[in-house]
C-alpha cells in the first residue's frame, strides 16, 4: 500500500498522512460521485471549514463529535474535518430510527454533531440528547462505531488513529495500490468497512468513487458503475457480491481495470466465487478474503482465494493468516488447542482496540490477558471459532454464541429479542436465522402471542410487530419474517431449540 504508512516518528494522525498525499498531488481527484468531485486540495479546504465551524461553536478538541450525514463525499469531508479539529467522529446514521440515534448520543455523551442540512451543506448542531457525561478519550481517538450488544444495547468501540494506520501498514504487504487506483465507497460510514474503503484509497493517493444509492440497490447499475469509473479496488460483503455475479451472468460486462476484490463482513461461500472465475470478465482481479471485527480495526487476516483454494476440501471458510503486526491464537477454556481442533479466535497486536467506551464490565469480558501468551499482551476474545490447518493457515467455522452476520452487519440476536420481548403482544420470543427460497439468510422473529394481543388474527399481530420494530431498530436488524408459534421448542436438556425454530420459520417461504 504505497505511502500509506506513518511519517517519521510513528505517532501520526491520519490527517497528517493525508497532508503528505495532498502535497504530492493537490489537483488529483480525491473523491467523486455522479455530480461532484473534489481534488485533494478542495477536500482539505472543505474539511478545514468544518474544523473552523467546530472551533467557532466552542467545541474543544480532544473529544468526540457526532457525524450525521448520508453516505457520500460530504461524509468524507465531515470525517476529515472532525479529525482536523482534533476530535474523533461518531457516526449517527440518519437512516437509523430516532430512538437508536438518541441512544448513541446518550451513550457517548455527545454535545455536538456535524450534520448534513437538506440543502447539502454541513453544519454544527448541539446534541440535544447529550445529557450523559462525556467520556475521557485518548488524544488520538479516531472514531467510535457501535456494534450489536447482547444486553439489548449497542456498545461503542473506540479506535485510535494509530490502529487505523497499523491496519493500512499491515495491508501493504498484500495490496500494491497507489495514485492510479480507484476505490469504491459502497458501505455506510456506520460500518467499519468504510474506513478501509476511504482511507485505504486516500492515504495511498488514490480516488474514492461514491456508489450512489440507486447503484447500491441495483446490481446491474452497480456493475455499470464499476466499468464506467474504472474501479480497481472493490470491497464487498460476500452475499452482496452474489448479486453482482448474478447480474454479470445475465448481462456480461468486462471489468479489465479491476485488480482487487476484498471480502469482509461474513463468511465466503465458494460456489459464487467459482461462478465469478468462470465468467472470466475481470482477468486482472485477485479475490481476497479478510476476516475481521470492529474491535480489531476492520481486518485481521488475509487469504487469496484462487479457484484451486475454493475447490479444496476443508472444514470451513479459508481466512488465511494474521496480518503483519497481529497474533492469532485458538483457545478453549483459556488454553491453546492443538492444530486441527476448533478453538475460539483470540487476536492480539497493534490494531486491537482498548475496549468498549464506558463499558468496563464488557471490556473485561472481551479484552483480556491470557496466561502463557504474554503477561503484557492484550487479547481480544472474538466469539468466533476457527481451526488451524496443517499449513498454518486458518479456516473460519462460525460464531460461538448467537451473534450472526447478515449482509455484512454484525447482529446480536439477543438485542432484537430484547426489543421484541418488550412488546405487549409478545409472551415469549426468539430470533433465529433461516434461509429464503433462494438460500439467502433471513432473520425470523418467532413469538408466542400474549393475552394482551386479544383475539386479533396472528397475521395482524405480526404486522403490528413488524412496524413497531421498524421504528425501534435499524433496517438491517428488522426481521424479514414474523412467525407466531404456540410455544418455543426446547431440546432434551431443556434449552431453546433454535434449529427447530429455524426449520419451522423456513417453512413459511414454501
Amino acid at each position: 500500500m504505497a505511502n500509506a504508512g506513518r511519517p517519521a516518528g510513528g505517532s501520526a494522525r491520519i490527517e497528517e498522512v493525508f497532508a503528505e498525499r495532498l502535497a504530492e498531488h493537490p489537483d488529483a481527484i480525491a473523491v467523486e460521485d455522479d455530480a461532484h468531485s473534489l481534488t485533494y486540495a478542495q477536500l482539505w479546504d472543505a474539511a478545514g471549514e468544518v474544523a473552523e465551524a467546530l472551533a467557532d461553536d466552542g467545541v474543544a478538541p480532544g473529544g468526540l463529535v457526532g457525524l450525521r450525514t448520508r453516505r457520500g463525499w460530504r461524509a468524507v469531508v465531515g470525517i476529515l474535518g472532525i479529525w482536523r479539529h482534533g476530535s474523533g467522529y461518531v457516526p449517527v446514521d440518519p437512516r437509523y430510527p430516532k430512538s437508536r440515534r438518541a441512544y448513541i448520543v446518550e451513550d457517548v455523551g455527545l454535545r455536538h454533531v456535524v450534520v448534513e442540512d437538506p440543502d447539502g451543506t454541513l453544519a454544527v448542531e448541539s446534541a440535544a440528547g447529550g445529557s450523559a457525561p462525556g467520556h475521557d478519550v485518548p488524544s488520538d481517538a479516531a472514531y467510535v462505531i457501535h456494534t450489536s450488544g447482547s444486553t439489548g444495547d449497542p456498545k461503542g468501540v473506540l479506535i485510535r488513529h494509530s490502529q487505523i494506520l497499523a491496519l493500512l501498514d499491515a495491508c501493504s504487504a498484500t495490496y500494491d495500490v497507489g495514485p492510479e487506483d480507484v476505490w469504491s465507497f459502497f458501505h455506510s460510514h456506520s460500518f467499519d468497512f468504510s474506513v478501509w474503503e476511504i482511507w485505504g484509497a486516500l492515504l495511498s493517493g488514490g480516488r474514492v468513487v461514491v456508489v450512489p444509492h440507486e447503484a447500491a440497490t441495483d446490481s446491474a447499475a452497480f456493475v455499470r458503475l464499476l466499468a464506467d469509473r474504472g474501479v480497481t479496488v472493490l470491497s464487498q460483503v460476500p452475499s452482496v457480491f452474489g448479486f453482482v455475479v448474478r447480474s454479470l451472468e445475465e448481462r456480461p460486462l468486462p471489468l479489465p481495470r479491476l485488480r482487487y476484490v476484498v471480502f469482509g463482513g461474513e463468511a465466503v461461500g465458494p460456489q459464487v466465487l467459482l461462478r465469478w472465475y468462470d465468467l472470466a470478465l475481470a482477468p486482472n482481479a485477485r479475490l481476497y478474503n479478510m476476516y475481521g471485527i470492529t474491535e480489531i480495526t476492520v481486518h485481521a487476516t488475509v487469504k487469496l482465494l484462487s479457484p484451486a483454494e475454493l475447490r479444496a476440501p476443508g472444514l470451513g471458510t479459508p481466512i488465511g493468516a494474521p496480518l503483519p503486526g497481529l497474533r492469532l491464537a485458538l483457545l478453549e477454556d483459556g488454553r491453546p488447542v492443538p492444530p486441527g481442533l476448533p478453538g475460539e479466535i483470540h487476536i492480539a497486536g497493534a490494531q486491537v482496540a482498548d475496549g468498549y467506551l464506558g463499558r468496563p464490565d464488557l471490556t473485561a469480558q472481551r479484552f483480556l490477558r491470557v496466561p502463557g501468551l504474554g503477561e503484557d499482551v492484550l487479547w481480544y476474545r472474538s466469539g468466533d471459532y476457527a481451526v488451524e490447518r496443517p499449513d498454518g493457515e486458518y479456516e473460519f467455522l462460525g460464531r460461538r454464541d448467537d451473534q450472526v452476520k447478515i449482509r455484512g452487519f454484525r447482529i446480536e440476536l439477543g438485542e432484537i429479542e430484547s426489543v421484541l420481548a418488550g412488546q405487549p403482544e409478545v409472551r415469549e420470543c426468539a430470533v433465529v436465522v433461516t434461509e429464503s427460497i433462494k438460500g439467502d439468510p433471513v432473520l425470523a422473529a418467532c413469538f408466542v402471542p400474549a393475552a394482551a394481543a386479544g383475539p386479533a388474527p396472528e397475521a395482524e399481530i405480526a404486522s403490528v410487530l413488524r412496524h413497531r420494530l421498524a421504528a425501534l431498530l435499524p433496517k438491517h436488524m428488522v426481521p424479514g419474517l414474523f412467525v407466531p408459534v404456540r410455544e418455543l421448542p426446547v431440546t432434551m436438556s431443556g434449552k431453546l431449540d433454535r434449529g427447530a425454530l429455524a426449520k419451522a420459520a423456513g417453512g413459511h417461504f414454501s
